[in-house]
């Protein structure tokens, strides 16, 4: 029997509906469903401090409050939907009622995702989970990705946030278009082969509109984390507190037909649990997904460079699939933008991206300048499917005080350069939306919330965070509803040059990508890598035995550099290079159409060059 969800409101077929809470701190509770009459029907407490009554007459979309202590009305903690925000009242919802085509399906394997990450209120200008489908087909065919990654959509003060500031997780945003409108999505991206993956919470919650306090111990002062008090993953009372989150990551795999989740900022979980409350869910969600006769992946945020996140439960880890590698980021980005402010003081040297290419984590135990510290484990045994990595993402380019995207930062080369080791290297790309044509516009933090107090706080806070960058002393401000559409993509950019041309690179290397068994395989054993750091080259050799053989050429030089490279043995063909005038580059500028080991030849490296070939012997 699969799992189902048992708190919340259930609907059952005969017309009523059971409620059920978990509220140690409430003595007496009561519902209260919205109606004509505004019925209040009283719950019984059993010893555990769990409520429940079944109600009849009540139908699906019937709004309801929980009735604390005769005192106050609250939402659901476990509400599946939000239609008045994060402070109006829950409402019933049918999970049989969606009519889901997608009985063919079965997901992804990790090393098969090509991630799009994406702000569905910023993704159009519409801001809504339907307005997301008119482009699917973009990104299935145009561009090729086979993962549309979703930032939180949880329900969240106001119309505009990021996400991480959600209060009922439970239920999909109601600006965005509540549960319909994302199952649609989820419907349809699967009709296009398109794998969903969720962004989830489950370090915090946000602090406006969270009653969670007033129902039970869901939190802690044992640890804080930068976005406030803990969760309660191993103090008293915390066995539901963890059923709370593992039943949330088992809803949307079952309920919302989700592929994947991504796990933000595990950093800020402490669990001195004998299972860790991180090995349960990847255990729980796996378990799930195979009586579901699907494939489920369980993505990790962490900034900790902690292999235990990724090794196998039998080996004494926490068995989750694949970790975000932010070393790779922050090892490309400051070679192509120079940058040294900041946790980028640790990085900067060419060196830097070959460990990150071939061995995972760039610190793995060494002393990190950043943290004054020693910082990070060994990743050197794993293979590259447990690892994501990007040129771009929402925090790399949010994080920044003026939102600043990479195609403001560096010249259009460089860009193809940065696609072109992402998309080349042996683990999981992910791509930020826009980033496939070089969109302009930043993508800024930004908030609607309604308490004047936390406003301020919020304010402050950018100000503080980006104090040691030097990115100018003005930070736009987050409730300003001026930055929220400021971040709002231009797709009309892509039908225009140059942009349109970085699109066709995208797609060409997506395509080699998918057709290569080499670039395919997030095999690192068969991987060399030779470089030549005075003159900023890196050339990437990978294989795959008995079948396909492929070298890339790169030069992070400003500047031609003129040399001649070490090549493998072989004739390598030219399959792509950066300066094809299809991607807006000079043909002249570009590198040779075959090479030989045994006919070296010195050749000229344009500035941030990019070029792959093939053995063809």
């Amino acid at each position: 029997m699969t799992w189902q969800l048992q708190r919340g409101a259930t609907f059952y077929p005969n017309g009523s509906v059971r409620f059920c809470v978990w509220a140690p701190r409430v003595g007496k509770m009561a519902v209260r469903v919205v109606s004509a009459d505004d019925q209040t029907v009283a719950m019984a407490r059993n010893s555990a401090g769990v409520h429940t009554v079944t109600v009849q007459g009540v139908r699906p979309g019937s709004r309801y409050f929980y009735l604390l202590d005769g005192e106050r009305t609250r939402p659901d903690p476990v509400s599946r939907f939000q239609p008045e925000g994060v402070h109006g009242p829950s409402a019933v919802v049918d999970p049989s009622a969606f009519s889901w085509t997608d009985q063919a399906w079965h997901g992804r394997a990790s090393k098969d995702l090509i991630l799009y990450e994406l702000h569905p209120g910023t993704f159009t200008a519409e801001g809504t989970f339907a307005a997301i489908l008119p482009y699917l087909d973009y990104l299935k065919y145009d561009l090729g990705i086979t993962a549309v990654e979703l930032m939180p959509i949880a329900e969240f003060p106001g119309q505009r946030n990021w996400g991480y500031d959600g209060t009922h997780p439970y239920a999909p945003h109601s600006a965005y278009g509540g549960p319909q409108g994302l199952k649609t999505l989820i419907n349809a991206c699967h009709d296009k082969q398109l794998a969903v993956v969720l962004d989830v919470v489950y370090n915090h919650l946000g602090p406006e509109g969270n009653y969670l306090s007033e129902y039970g111990p869901y939190f802690t002062d044992s640890y804080h984390t930068p976005w406030g008090q803990g969760v309660n993953f191993a103090g008293a009372g915390s066995t539901e507190v963890r059923r709370y989150f593992l039943d949330n990551a088992l809803y949307w795999i079952t309920e919302y037909h989700v592929d994947a989740l991504r796990l933000d900022a595990i950093h800020g979980i402490v669990d001195a649990s004998p299972t860790h409350i991180l090995q349960e869910l990847g255990e729980a969600v796996h378990a799930q997904a195979r009586a579901l006769d699907r494939t489920a992946v369980v993505i990790a945020e962490s900034d900790l460079n902690e292999s235990r996140v990724i090794t196998p439960v039998k080996e004494g880890g926490w068995g989750l699939d694949a970790q975000w590698n932010d070393d790779f980021h922050h090892s490309l980005h400051t070679l192509l933008t120079g940058e040294q402010r900041g946790y980028y003081q640790d990085f900067g040297r060419l060196a830097d991206l070959a460990v990150a290419l071939s061995e995972g984590f760039v610190y793995q135990g060494q002393h990190s300048l950043f943290r004054q510290r020693p910082h990070g484990t060994s990743s050197r045994a794993f293979p590259g499917e447990r690892f994501v990595i990007c040129s771009q993402n929402h925090d790399q380019i949010g994080n920044r005080a003026q939102g600043d995207r990479l195609s403001t930062l560096v010249p259009f080369p460089a860009l193809k350069l940065a696609a072109g080791l992402v998309l080349c290297a042996p683990n999981v790309p992910l791509l930020f939306m826009g980033e496939e044509y070089g969109e302009t516009a930043p993508f800024l933090y930004f908030t609607s919330h309604t308490d004047p107090q936390l406003v301020q706080a919020v304010q402050a806070g950018r100000q503080r965070e980006f104090a040691g960058f030097a990115w100018g002393e003005k930070v736009p401000d987050p409730q300003d509803p001026e930055t929220f559409r400021r971040s709002i993509l231009h797709h009309h950019l892509r039908e225009q040059q140059p942009y349109q041309a970085l699109l066709h690179f995208y797609r060409d290397l997506i395509v080699l990508r998918q057709h290569s068994p080499t670039l395919r395989n997030c095999n690192k054993e068969c991987m060399n890598i030779r470089l030549l750091p005075e003159q900023n080259i890196l050339l990437l050799h990978r294989w795959q035995p008995q079948e396909d053989e492929v070298l890339v050429l790169t030069s992070f030089a400003a500047t031609a550099v003129s040399l001649i490279p070490p090549l493998p043995p072989g004739q390598w063909q030219r399959v792509l290079d950066a300066e094809e005038e299809c991607y807006s580059g000079s043909a002249l500028a570009g590198l040779p159409a075959v090479l030989r080991q045994d006919q070296p030849r010195r050749i000229v490296f344009a500035p941030f060059a990019f070029a792959l070939y093939r053995n063809c012997l």
